[in-house]
């Protein structure tokens, strides 16, 4: 059941989700070539903390880390750790908060110090999926027009998306219904209508959409070791389109 949201509870949502993109905002003037993954997750519960929020991923389902990094040929939910960011690679940065009994979820792929070639394209293109997928969120919609979105921008490309790992209804919880792939047939699916609330993200991968989850029993890999890429916004439907709650007072035309 996809849950409708309050007037009330889309304004718990708006503060969680700006606390998230004021966290990604600090956590990217820190990406540069020498940094550890684990130094960006202390920088993230501290800035969490200050703002009166909780992190919406330590602890859950056991996950032992106050957000995600993912560097390279990982997907996603990378725990922070010892690994050091190196010039050409490129790391996804999730980030979930929760305040006031309310959630916002958020990612960004960020290019550490010169990138090119295809790892930069893939950036770029998974940016454009959920933009493309974000515009497509529209009240009397469908639900697989948002995921056949992303699956065009990617495919189109040359890329693959991911199919083992989704997006999802957010809200009181971190994953709520419904589950949006990133790929789907247009016009099907659940009609789309104002007070609705989602993580729409892209994950999109250089070869292969094959993936595997490493022995720590979290990091997702791509089974070809080619580099992956990961963008997530949180957003609510309205009567004239989505307002992207994890970039502030924005609606998309």
């Amino acid at each position: 059941m996809i849950i409708i949201k309050s007037a009330k509870e889309i304004e718990k949502m708006r503060v969680s989700s700006r606390i998230a993109a004021e966290v990604m905002s600090a956590l990217e003037a820190m990406i540069r070539p020498g940094v550890q993954t684990v130094e960006l997750d202390r920088a993230a519960a501290r800035l969490i903390r200050k703002r009166g929020g909780l992190s919406a991923f330590k602890g859950y389902r056991g996950y032992p880390a106050h957000i995600c990094v993912s560097v390279n040929e990982e997907v996603v939910h990378g725990i922070p750790g010892e690994r050091v960011l190196r010039a050409g690679d490129i790391v996804s940065v999730d980030v979930g908060v929760e305040h006031d009994g309310y959630c916002g979820d958020m990612a960004r792929t960020f290019m550490v110090g010169e990138v090119n070639g295809t790892k930069a394209r893939l950036v770029e293109v998974t940016r454009l999926a959920v933009e493309d997928a974000m515009g497509m969120a529209r009240s009397d919609g469908r639900l697989f027009d948002i995921s056949h979105a992303i699956e065009h921008r990617a495919t189109s490309s040359g890329f693959s998306v991911v199919r083992d790992y989704v997006g999802h209804g957010i809200g009181s919880t971190l994953h709520e219904d419904p589950q949006i792939p990133n790929f789907g047939k247009p016009h099907t699916g659940p009609r789309l209508k104002p007070g609705m609330t989602f993580a729409v993200e892209a994950m999109i991968n250089a070869g292969t959409y094959a993936v595997r989850v490493l022995p720590n029993g979290w990091t997702v890999i791509t089974q070809d070791r080619k580099a992956s890429a990961h963008f997530e916004d949180t957003i609510v439907i309205t009567g004239d389109g989505p307002e992207v709650l994890t970039c502030p007072k924005r609606k998309m035309p």
